[in-house]
C-alpha cells in the first residue's frame, strides 16, 4: 500500500509538473491517502507560479439585510422564521444608513450582501436596497445576492434570471458571490437544504450572469454528510463551467460550522488537516481559477495565514461585521483591521496586496512596504 501510495503521488506530482489537469481518480488520492505536506508543497508551488509570494485582501463590510428565510436548511444557524426570537428585517433605508455609518469608519471598497429568502420582500425590496446603497456609496463595489437569491426572485415574480439579473445590473450590482452551492450531489442536498435550488440551478445562474458580463465567485460547503466522491465532483464541476464561461474569479471552501444547527449533536467542527487538505485539493484541481481562498471567518485567522504556504492566496478581507457563520458558532472575530490584516500576511512570508473585488490591486507602494 505505502508503494502503490507513493506511485500515486509521484505520478500527480509529474502531471501537475507538465501542466496537465488532474482528474477524479488524482482527487479521490489527495483526500483518502493524504501525505499533507507532500502535496501541500505541490499546491504550494502551483499557487506561487500563479502569485509569486503575494496573498490578497480586500476591505469590504457584509450587510445581511435579514435573516427571515422561507427555506429551512439542516445547516444554517441564521434563519428565523418571521415573528420567531433573533428574527430581524432591515427596511431598505435602515439597511443604507447602517452601511454608511460603517462606511465612515472603514472606507470599504466592498459590500458583501446576502440574506434569508423573506416570504414577501424579495425582488423589488432587494432592487431598492442595491438601488439606495449604490447611490449613497457610488464608487463602493456591490457584491450580492447568492444563485439561491436570484433564482427565488426570478421563481417569486414569474420572471427569467436574465431578466432579474438585467434589473440588478441597471440597478448597480457589480458582482455575485458564491453562496449556496454547498455540496452539488443529489444526495446531500435532498438531505440538507431540499427546498433550495439544485446544483444545476446554481450552476445556470452563474452561468447566465456570466454571459452577461458578471464576475462571481463559487463556493463548497463540507464538514457535514458529503463524501469524498462528492467533494471531487463538485470541484469538477466548477472547473467545467469555468472552462465554459470564465467568470469565476475564486473558489472558497467553506468549512461548516455545527453549532445551533440540526448537525449540533451528530457533527463537529472540521480539524486543521482536513481545512488544508480542501485547499490544496481546490489549487490543483482548479487550474483555470484563478485565486483560492481561505476564508479566516470559518477558518480563524491561524489557519487561514498557514493556508497560505498550501495553496490559497487570498484572505478574503476585514469583513467588518459577520452574522451567518458567527450564528453558527464561529469564534473568529467579527472583523479583522486591515492593518492586522498586512501584518498576519506579512507573517506568513507573503506579501500583502489590497486588491478591489475583481482582484484588481489597489494598493499603493508605500502601503506595501513591509512596516
Amino acid at each position: 500500500m505505502e508503494m502503490l501510495n507513493r506511485t500515486a503521488a509521484e505520478r500527480i506530482e509529474s502531471k501537475v509538473e507538465r501542466g496537465e489537469r488532474l482528474g477524479f481518480e488524482e482527487g479521490m488520492e489527495i483526500l483518502t491517502n493524504f501525505d499533507l505536506l507532500r502535496y501541500g508543497k505541490l499546491a504550494n508551488r502551483v499557487r506561487e507560479n500563479l502569485h509569486g509570494d503575494r496573498s490578497y485582501f480586500v476591505v469590504n463590510f457584509h450587510l445581511n439585510p435579514t435573516n427571515i428565510c422561507v427555506y429551512k436548511c439542516m445547516f444554517c444557524a441564521f434563519r428565523r422564521d418571521e415573528g420567531e426570537d433573533g428574527a430581524y428585517f432591515m427596511e431598505p433605508p435602515h439597511a443604507v444608513e447602517h452601511a454608511v455609518r460603517a462606511y465612515r469608519r472603514s472606507a470599504f471598497t466592498e459590500i458583501h450582501m446576502v440574506g434569508g429568502m423573506h416570504p414577501t420582500r424579495h425582488l423589488d425590496y432587494s432592487l431598492d436596497l442595491v438601488r439606495g446603497l449604490k447611490a449613497a456609496l457610488p464608487d463602493v463595489h456591490l457584491k450580492a445576492f447568492t444563485a439561491v437569491e436570484l433564482l427565488f426572485f426570478a421563481q417569486a415574480t414569474g420572471q427569467t434570471v436574465e431578466s432579474v439579473l438585467e434589473q440588478f445590473i441597471e440597478a448597480g450590482l457589480g458582482s455575485l458571490p458564491g453562496g449556496g452551492a454547498e455540496i452539488f450531489a443529489p444526495r446531500v442536498r435532498r438531505a440538507i437544504c431540499r427546498e433550495k435550488a439544485t446544483a444545476d440551478e446554481w450552476l445556470d445562474v452563474h452561468r447566465a450572469a456570466h454571459r452577461m458580463g458578471l464576475k462571481s465567485t463559487s463556493t463548497m460547503l463540507y464538514g457535514h454528510i458529503e463524501r469524498p466522491e462528492e467533494v471531487v465532483d463538485h470541484i469538477l464541476r466548477i472547473r467545467d463551467l469555468q472552462d465554459e464561461t470564465g467568470g469565476f474569479t475564486a473558489f472558497i471552501p467553506l468549512a461548516f460550522h455545527p453549532e445551533n444547527t440540526d448537525f449540533e449533536t451528530t457533527r463537529q467542527n472540521t480539524t486543521g488537516i482536513r481545512d488544508l487538505k480542501m485547499l490544496v485539493l481546490s489549487r490543483l484541481h482548479l487550474d483555470n481559477v484563478p485565486h483560492i481562498k481561505a476564508y479566516w471567518v470559518m477558518l480563524g485567522e491561524k489557519l487561514a495565514q498557514v493556508a497560505q504556504s498550501f495553496g490559497a492566496d487570498d484572505f478574503d478581507g476585514t469583513v467588518v461585521e459577520e452574522k451567518i457563520t458567527h450564528m453558527a458558532g464561529a469564534s473568529s472575530p467579527q472583523e479583522i483591521p486591515a492593518d492586522r490584516l498586512r501584518r498576519i500576511i506579512r507573517e506568513a512570508g507573503r506579501t500583502p496586496v489590497r486588491r478591489d473585488s475583481l482582484y484588481n490591486p489597489i494598493e499603493s507602494a508605500a502601503e506595501l512596504a513591509p512596516a
